[in-house]
């Protein structure tokens, strides 16, 4: 796949939003560490190169700084905030502490609207984040625009095609954000908005087909929409060399196992191994509290059980796993100054050493990108708009030691939740909903009888990526009707709470 932007990561908590945006405008990007190589960069045959914001102060000792040949490169770059900054520093401009900090809302004054802002306003809103601000720029730019903190909010080289925003025109607060950005893919780099789900399926079975040749791939099967999108994609470039394996970790949701044998058999026609491996699972997370050594202990484990099976099939080199971007993001796969969120089983709960080739050929896409290629597989909406279930399945949703007890409260009161919302027609509202049980119990009345049982906690999120999301606004109604539902038909639970932390500063799983 020929990455048509790279974007330089700095640290920004919106790397992954600008990679998101350019993509909207069908073009690929991908994130890169700032301090890749420019001539690498120049093997991709690179279109343009956007440097991301980030924490850092450009005249730090410290401050990170990317390989000046990216000026070099002949094709047009575009900084953001920091990017700007770094951009000011290396081409000879001054950049200084500003008087006055600039966060949040501010009002840009446009002064040229070619090429960056042609067909938007000479003044809107945008979003600022930053303490420095650039003072001379260098050489050779012009001010493009302005704002109350900053003279040179933006600013462009038009001979060398290079422009820096002090602003951040990939966050939603920032109005005309997404013209902006179009106007720099197209009008100043002249790319083809030319990615799409049809051409990456087209890609995609091509190079699988090249790499597997006439080997077997076993398949690390969830039953999501990861998953069920990645069989689909094997299958049609490798048939039935495909050996699909489906553990039961024992961690699965109500009826889980049930569901996957019929959606994979019946529907998709894929063949399905099922490994009952509960008490296996269930013994190693025996006594285990922290959420980090619960996801390593289900990666190696899941790592062996294939391995297992593997045998059996006999002659299999590749392991297939449906991870995705944002997987590799939070587990820090994508090197870069980032730091990690935690740790996805598929990612960095792997042990170093795995006996399998690794094929993961979804691990560029976004969860909206998934469902986009999932329908143009011509897989069942049903399928497509299902909600995500984690790899390490409930063991991250039981807060502290897992046991069968626990998940037997916790499979039911999910099992209502998802029920209750698809009842009342929210369900594709919803991005993901999910039901927690906390290592709390508290003091209740039942029947005039004190009780003293768990509390069970309720999130439902929006969110088009995963990589930012909003708590979802259940109408009062409903909510009643679920806890009530719970408090009543799980046993064990006397108190139901709802979750109404975005992300950031929360992630959507609890551990």
């Amino acid at each position: 796949m020929r990455l048509q932007v790279a974007v330089l990561d700095f640290g920004s908590q919106y790397t992954q939003l600008i990679a998101r945006k350019v993509r909207e405008q069908r073009v690929f990007a991908a994130i890169e560490p700032y301090y890749v190589n420019a001539k690498a960069l120049a093997a991709q045959e690179v279109g343009a190169v956007i440097l991301s914001g980030g924490p850092a102060s450009i005249y730090a000792d410290d401050a990170p700084r990317a390989d000046p040949a990216v000026f070099d490169l002949g094709v047009p770059v575009l900084g953001i905030c920091y990017g700007l900054q770094y951009i000011t520093a290396t081409l000879g401009g001054e950049v200084a502490r500003a008087a006055a900090r600039e966060y949040g809302p501010a009002t840009l004054n446009v002064k040229s609207s070619k090429p960056l802002f042609e067909g938007v306003p000479k003044k809107f809103e945008v979003w600022m984040s930053h303490g420095d601000r650039v003072d001379v720029p260098p050489a050779g730019f012009r001010a493009l625009a302005a704002s109350d903190n900053s003279a040179y909010a933006a600013v462009g080289d038009d001979d060398r095609r290079i422009y820096g925003l002090q602003f951040h025109p990939e966050v939603t607060h920032t109005e005309y954000g997404s013209s902006i950005l179009a106007n720099f893919l197209f009008k100043v780099a002249g790319l083809e908005a030319s990615w799409t789900p049809a051409s990456f399926v087209a890609e995609k079975v091509g190079e699988l087909r090249e790499r597997v040749g006439g080997e077997h791939v076993v398949l690390a099967l969830s039953g999501g929409v990861d998953s069920s999108v990645l069989a689909t994609l094997l299958h049609r470039a490798v048939g039935d060399r495909v050996h699909a394996i489906f553990v039961d970790t024992g961690l699965m949701r109500e009826a889980e196992v049930d569901e996957v044998e019929r959606v994979f058999e019946g529907e998709l026609r894929v063949p399905l191994t099922v490994v009952p491996a509960a008490e296996l699972f269930l013994n190693k997370l025996k006594g285990v509290t922290d959420p980090e050594e619960k996801r390593r202990i289900i990666g190696h484990t899941f790592i062996d059980v294939f391995g297992a099976e593997a045998e059996k099939v006999g002659g299999v080199k590749f392991l297939a796993q449906g991870t995705l971007y944002p997987d590799r993001i939070e587990s820090r796969s994508v090197k870069g100054p980032s730091d990690i969120i935690k740790t996805h089983h598929n990612v960095g709960g792997l042990p170093e050493e795995v006996p399998f080739e690794l094929i993961e050929p979804l691990a560029e896409l976004f969860k909206d990108e998934v469902r986009a290629v999932g329908r143009e597989l011509g897989l069942p909406e049903k399928i497509v708009g299902r909600h995500p279930f984690p790899g390490p399945g409930l063991a991250v949703r039981c807060v502290g030691e897992v046991t069968p007890e626990k998940l037997a409260m916790l499979r039911r009161a999910d099992a209502i939740l998802r029920e209750e919302i698809t009842r009342a027609g929210v369900y594709d509202e919803i991005a993901q909903a999910i039901a927690v049980l906390l290592p709390v119990k508290t003091v209740g009345v039942m029947g005039d009888e004190r009780t003293y049982e768990h509390v069970c906690a309720l999130r439902c999120v929006t969110t088009a990526d995963f990589m930012t999301a909003d708590w979802y606004r259940m109408c009062h109604k409903l909510m009643a009707e679920i806890s009530s539902r719970i408090t009543n038909e799980v046993a064990g639970v006397n108190r139901v709470v709802y979750d109404i932390t975005s992300k950031p500063p929360a992630t959507v799983e609890w551990e």
